[in-house]
């Protein structure tokens, strides 16, 4: 693969990253407010799984 193919694909891999962490965090603020513990519990372990 060309250096450019490369490039943009390693970036589009930590955009993704990025968005799916961005997104676990806010579905992790939600429930804790709506207090659902089980729900906190998966989260959790998926963030862990992405960290």
């Amino acid at each position: 693969m060309t250096k450019n193919r490369v490039q943009a694909i390693t970036k589009a891999r930590e955009v993704h990253q990025s968005n799916i962490k961005r997104s676990l965090e806010h579905r992790l603020e939600v429930a804790r407010a709506k207090g659902d513990e089980n729900l906190i519990r998966l989260l959790e372990a998926e963030m862990k799984y992405f960290s």
